[in-house]
């Protein structure tokens, strides 16, 4: 105990010591030193006071995001020990300082203003840092930013009094590399700690808070620059006669329109509900007697609904944000990562919320109850064309208001309404829904007590049914407020799964639900369940049917264009009318598998989709036709690739339509003061739900049993801002 009270003492005495801190800066490696306490302390106070600790919510986070500063810095600052000459090493460091520092507080005033880190084509593109046309002026300062540049300011100060003198002693010959080898030992234990507690980290390029989380400012800005290059250097060998392939390519699949379903919707408004990981084995699903979702029944037996049962995702690693891209511009996600993260910041799209603008004066809307930076949603719907982003920022989610995901589905339908009456219509709104989202929990005051859920012996599977049953109950509610503020009957609706909710690895708990052994379950039956629901609704029309036809998302843009009386001919897109006659019943996955009436292939393996068995020796016939399928999917998913990596669409200006004008302001008070301008300035002509009762709010009209509606506001939040498609259950 002695010698360690003496330890600790001479620790104290010699190193942190106020009265020695001027001896350890007039040396190299004291003042070294110093520079990286300094800059992790202020990068940490940005974490705590800007960013919100950014949302750590784990002792390992917590840990790495205290550590992520010193390794990379170390490493940075480090390449000025090799510098010989004082006046040069001095400078170097000082400037490495701050350069550091201008980048961490760039991202600091950017994150107040937009709730996001800054990527390389914002920091070199000052109408995207201009963003919603904001004057430097209007900048918010905060009181404790003079903490970001303190050091330097006394450090140069030092330097002036000379109070702080250069060092003559340079670093012994090996010193400096093993420093700078520290500093990459830190870094690597903090890439993989950062792996371990979230795999995939940079493969799938999740939300940029969580590659700050986990690695901080530097490295964030580095990966995204090298990202950045390797698209540019792709995007230059862009030459308008790829494009010239691509068209050809869908001239050829076109699919021609169905007369008997063409116009079918023509003027009505466009709602887009997005199921989170609703799988179409749910629907008509009976547990104990009892269907999991009722309302969602009913309106795929209706007579005014057009439904597919053989309709497939295709999400590849981008999950959500794929399946939003296939929706929204019928191209495919790409072979690795998000298009939405990867390619979005200056990726060119022809999307539905710009074509039924400029085609049919469309207004339109997202409505989401998680943050809107996920994804990087936040420049992608802008350059989609979204005219709205009603994201988790503009709603109250505090207490038990929100699961980990973000706001639960029955408050998002009830709270969206005083945006959603304001729009003009015909308008194309999308809600993504998050309570259906693994780990599938819900609050016991959510829970229908009446619904007894399975008994499958795994928590996870069982969980889902009972998240399913809330999201059918939400919608349900959702269609009464529609019926009755009016807007039902002049209003298209159009349901969709984007993914599956049970993965492979948890799907044989499904085996006795599903009629199947579990022991005898295969690639064939987790091929099967990627069938997720698409449920288009049109009040009014008498002729509706379930359609056994094989698709997937990559069809809906077309399917939906065609129903609104919009043809698709002068647009890229790679799905195809699914009511059409000409449709390919070839389901193409993202990793090339494939699926049709007949036949799937997964994994090289050839099935037999009407018997369920593996044909383990297919004949030639069956092998070229095989072959031959394979060769249309190749191809289908490398045109698509093409198109995108390459931004081949900004060669192409199809007849009246306008590049899309991306200054959108998607700030609440922005958005409020638009819609409430646009319905003033139309006066009488204005065709919002707003205007049309009587400027008078319909919110009324909703009728909600979610018990937490009128909880007050609190100071805490159980949302965990990450990427809405992390798979991960330890948080």
């Amino acid at each position: 105990m002695i010698v360690m009270k003496k330890y600790f003492k001479n620790i104290w005495q010699e190193i942190l010591s106020p009265k020695n801190w001027l001896q350890q800066l007039n040396t190299r490696k004291g003042f070294f030193s110093w520079t990286i306490v300094l800059f992790t302390l202020k990068t940490i106070l940005a974490y705590g006071a800007d960013f919100n600790w950014l949302h750590v919510s784990d002792p390992l986070q917590i840990f790495l995001m205290l550590i992520n500063p010193i390794g990379f810095t170390m490493i940075i600052f480090g390449f000025a020990l090799f510098i010989k000459p004082k006046q040069l090493y001095y400078g170097a460091i000082m400037l490495l300082n701050l350069a550091m520092t201008g980048l961490l507080y760039l991202n600091v005033i950017y994150f107040r203003e937009f709730s996001d880190f800054m990527s390389v084509n914002t920091i070199l593109g000052y109408k995207s840092v201009n963003q919603g046309g904001k004057a430097a002026g209007a900048i918010a300062f905060g009181i404790h930013d003079i903490l970001f540049w303190i050091d330097i300011i006394i450090l140069i100060g030092l330097f002036v009094v000379r109070k702080i003198r250069f060092d003559e002693h340079v670093l012994k010959r090996l010193q400096p590399f093993k420093i700078v080898t520290i500093g990459v030992f830190i870094f690597m234990a903090n890439l993989l700690l950062a792996d371990f507690n979230r795999p995939q980290l940079l493969v799938r390029q999740f939300d940029r808070e969580y590659m700050v989380k986990y690695l901080g400012i530097g490295p964030f800005t580095i990966y995204d620059a090298i990202n950045t290059y390797q698209t540019s250097q792709i995007r230059k060998t862009a030459t308008p006669s790829e494009l010239t392939a691509v068209q050809n390519y869908i001239k050829k699949n076109y699919a021609a329109i169905n007369p008997k379903f063409y116009g079918k919707a023509k003027g009505k408004n466009v709602i887009v509900i997005h199921l989170e990981s609703f799988q179409q084995m749910s629907i008509d699903r009976k547990i104990n007697g009892q269907e999991v979702t009722p309302f969602l029944n009913s309106l795929y037996h209706s007579k005014s609904t057009i439904a597919f049962d053989n309709f497939f995702n295709q999400v590849g690693q981008g999950k959500t944000s794929d399946a939003e891209n296939m929706l929204e511009t019928s191209t495919f996600g790409l072979p690795q990562g998000s298009l939405f993260t990867k390619l979005g910041d200056d990726q060119t799209f022809q999307a539905m919320p710009a074509i039924l603008n400029q085609r049919e004066g469309y207004s339109s809307a997202v409505f989401h109850g998680n943050m809107g930076s996920f994804w990087n949603r936040s420049t992608v719907y802008k350059r989609m064309g979204y005219q709205n982003w009603i994201s988790g920022d503009y709603f109250d989610i505090t207490g038990k208001k929100a699961t980990s995901w973000g706001l639960k589905d029955k408050l998002l339908f009830h709270n969206s309404v005083p945006y959603l009456e304001r729009l003009q219509q015909p308008f194309y709104a999308k809600f993504l829904t998050v309570t259906n989202h693994t780990p599938f929990t819900l609050d016991k005051q959510d829970q229908d007590a009446n619904f007894q859920t399975s008994n499958t012996g795994s928590k996870l599977v069982d969980n889902y049914f009972v998240t399913n049953h809330y999201l059918d109950q939400s919608v349900k509610e959702f269609f009464a407020y529609l019926k009755k503020s009016g807007l039902y009957k002049n209003t298209a609706v159009v349901l969709y799964g984007d993914h599956y909710g049970i993965s492979n690895t948890d799907a044989s708990y499904l085996a006795s639900l599903l009629g199947k052994n579990a022991e005898d379950w295969n690639d064939l039956d987790n091929a099967n369940l990627q069938r997720v629901p698409l449920i288009v609704h049109i009040p009014g029309m008498k002729n509706g049917y379930i359609d056994h036809t094989y698709g997937g998302e990559i069809d809906v843009a077309p399917t939906l264009e065609h129903l609104l009386g919009i043809s698709t001919k002068r647009y890229i897109q790679f799905g195809q009318d699914l009511l059409s006659k000409n449709h390919k019943q070839i389901v193409a996955f993202r990793n090339k598998d494939w699926i049709t009436p007949t036949y799937a292939s997964l994994s090289g393996r050839i099935w037999n989709t009407k018997t369920g068995q593996e044909i383990t020796t297919p004949s030639k016939t069956l092998q070229a036709k095989a072959d031959k399928i394979q060769t249309y999917v190749n191809k289908k998913l490398a045109m698509s690739d093409n198109l995108n990596q390459k931004n081949l669409l900004k060669f192409y200006n199809p007849k009246d339509f306008k590049a899309v004008d991306a200054d959108y302001d998607y700030s609440q008070e922005a958005t409020i003061k638009r819609l409430k301008k646009q319905n003033k300035k139309l006066g009488t002509k204005s065709t919002s739900l707003f205007a049309k009762n009587g400027n008078k709010s319909t919110l009324s009209d909703y009728v909600t049993d979610a018990p937490e509606v009128d909880d007050e506001t609190t100071d805490t939040t159980r949302l965990l801002p990450r990427n809405a498609d992390d798979w991960s259950n330890d948080e």
